[in-house]
């Protein structure tokens, strides 16, 4: 896809977020630099700097350090499930502004060939009900079916925003240098790894369940050769524990 085309998607988001007050002029420009950065600076940079700069600069837009951004809040917090604390609804600009910036990223990249597709789906099912089963076997959460109101919403923002951020974040720009760096198991598990750990805020062992779902979207990249695989897998697996689990984690 042309660079001009690609530009247009973290463009839109940057100026949605601004023209309806959620992100000030300080976060326009933190985003516009970002934007630059990583679609722009490439060429300019030494690779490593290059990736070293955007890595932390992802990191931080992801973990909400830069100025400028102010979530949209879409409900207040509720109760899904009696055993967990409520849940509230929000849209973060700034994790939009890097899912979208990834993408456009991404798509300028050369995508590698599938290589087992096979083993790519087999994966995807083995992650895809493994994982709520140790979450239970855990305990992080609780045997807990529903179908919430709001279900579309809750899944366009958690599909459109986190899982496009996160998949992006760690599959596409994290996984793949470091398994040139690594090999290729070293490179998968050391993502999953930092994967969990970035999950360890709400718990230990709710960061031991992301690390092994976080093999599995990793391992589903690999072998499909395909990030919208890992991408669907990721939000399944996240659709499977708010319509199955207790949600977002049992209280202890």
């Amino acid at each position: 896809m042309p660079l001009h085309l690609r530009l247009l998607l973290p463009a839109l988001g940057l100026g949605l977020g601004f023209a309806l007050g959620f992100i000030q002029p300080i976060g326009l420009a933190v985003g516009a630099l970002f934007i630059a950065l990583l679609l722009f600076a490439d060429q300019a940079l030494p690779p490593r700097l290059w990736w070293s700069l955007s890595l932390l600069a992802a990191i931080a837009l992801a973990a909400h350090l830069l100025p400028g951004f102010a979530p949209w809040p879409l409900w207040p917090a509720r109760q899904f499930s009696s055993d967990a604390p409520p849940y509230a609804l929000r849209l973060a600009w700034d994790k939009l502004l890097l899912g979208l910036t990834l993408l456009a990223w991404w798509l300028g990249q050369t995508r590698p060939p599938a290589a087992q597709p096979a083993r790519a789906w087999a994966v995807a099912l083995l992650t895809l009900f493994g994982v709520p089963l140790l979450a239970l076997l855990v305990g992080v959460v609780g045997w807990q079916p529903k179908w919430p109101d709001g279900l579309w919403l809750w899944l366009a923002v958690n599909l459109g925003v986190a899982v496009l951020a996160e998949e992006l974040l760690f599959r596409g720009l994290l996984q793949s240098r470091l398994i040139g760096w690594l090999g290729l198991w070293p490179g998968i598990l050391l993502t999953a790894l930092l994967f969990g750990a970035a999950h360890a805020p709400f718990s230990p062992l709710f960061a031991v369940v992301a690390a092994v779902a976080g093999l599995g979207y990793g391992l589903a990249l690999h072998y499909s050769g395909r990030l919208s695989l890992a991408l669907g897998l990721h939000g399944a697996v996240n659709l499977l524990h708010l319509l199955l689990l207790s949600y977002p984690l049992r209280l202890a």
